[in-house]
């Protein structure tokens, strides 16, 4: 390839897995030079959000290892062992978010903020002297986005002594600064829980549920270039149960399965078009899943199903091409708490 010109090397080598372009960086200076530039990391990325560079990471008390996803049996691969690059204690590493191929972390023992390449293994330390980057966790919610030049951004949402703050974390500029952040008064109480944020369309989406039944449910909208907060209503789901949704960005459209219920629970699946919440599709009368495994949304494939994970480790998939609700019926494996599904880039956690 040394007489190829420096375009076509270019055009290649956008295509190739991640790992290969790490390899490929210590053949030559100008190589290195070449798989370092911000054009060419943007261009390896956007190339690399394909379902065959889908990884999923899992953390247990004492291993961190990767697998494979084998979509024509809804299974896992054979796992790599990941070596965490950071100091850490069993059961310490909790995953916020992740946002092509960076994941943002929580190390428990200090609460402190980390962005990682589980790929590069590379890392960075999010945490300041004056306690920005600290995450208390059932208080506090994180979002990872970038902006239209490219700089990766965390949303840091702090509650704190009966107040609600707002941070963000520059990559480009190593940096946090305060944003205004208004809300209701009565969000400010612990029955109140977040979810991770989810980022679609250039929104950061949040879901903010009361603990209990009945009580308020709410999505918190954050336009990441007007940096404007602002509140949409919780798609029309049933009041007599606890509720739970979990938001998913699908091809750029954000999604919410909704589940509600008491002693069993049903699945909705919703799409938001202009603020407004439709529904896609309902669970059946088929036996539902009991409340005492719950629910959570593991994650979106590209050929077309869902897999939905409940609190104890069983795994069911949800086949969106076929009538619905033929579709529910558990498989193996499982994500766990303690883990994420992301696409393998070259990305840096740090400029």
């Amino acid at each position: 390839m040394a007489d190829l010109p420096i375009e076509t090397i270019f055009e290649i080598l956008t295509r190739v897995p991640a790992k290969v372009v790490g390899r490929s960086r210590s053949v030559c200076k100008e190589w290195y030079a070449l798989l370092s530039t911000r054009d060419f990391i943007r261009v390896h990325s956007s190339r690399s959000l394909v379902s065959s560079n889908q990884r999923v990471l899992l953390i247990d008390d004492l291993t961190c290892s990767v697998h494979p996803i084998i979509f024509q049996s809804y299974d896992y691969g054979p796992r790599s062992i990941v070596t965490l690059p950071f100091d850490h204690q069993n059961n310490d590493v909790s995953i916020l978010s992740h946002l092509n191929g960076l994941l943002c972390v929580c190390l428990n023992h200090t609460n402190e903020l980390l962005l990682w390449n589980p790929t590069t293994i590379a890392f960075k330390r999010l945490s300041t002297p004056d306690s920005l980057g600290i995450y208390i966790n059932n208080l506090d919610a994180v979002g990872l986005y970038a902006d239209d030049a490219d700089d990766y951004k965390v949303l840091h949402i702090k509650r704190r002594r009966h107040v609600y703050e707002s941070y963000v974390y520059s990559r480009e500029l190593n940096f946090w600064r305060n944003i205004p952040f208004l809300t209701r008064q009565e969000y400010l109480s612990p029955n109140f829980a977040w979810s991770p944020g989810t980022f679609c369309g250039g929104t950061m989406y949040f879901t903010l549920c009361e603990c209990w039944v009945g009580g308020t449910n709410v999505v918190i909208c954050f336009d990441i270039n007007s940096e404007q907060f602002k509140e949409i209503s919780f798609p029309p789901v049933p009041s007599t149960g606890f509720v739970q949704g979990v938001l998913v960005n699908v091809k750029n459209e954000l999604h919410m399965f909704a589940t509600t219920g008491w002693f069993e629970i049903t699945i909705d699946l919703w799409t938001l078009k202009e603020d407004y919440w439709i529904k896609v599709l309902s669970c059946p009368p088929i036996p539902p899943i009991s409340l005492s495994l719950w629910g959570d949304i593991t994650h979106y494939v590209t050929n077309g199903n869902w897999f939905v994970m409940t609190k104890l480790g069983k795994l069911f998939t949800i086949e969106m091409d076929t009538k619905p609700f033929e579709i529910l019926y558990p498989v193996t494996w499982f994500r766990g708490y303690k883990g994420a599904v992301f696409v393998e880039t070259v990305v840096s956690p740090s400029i």
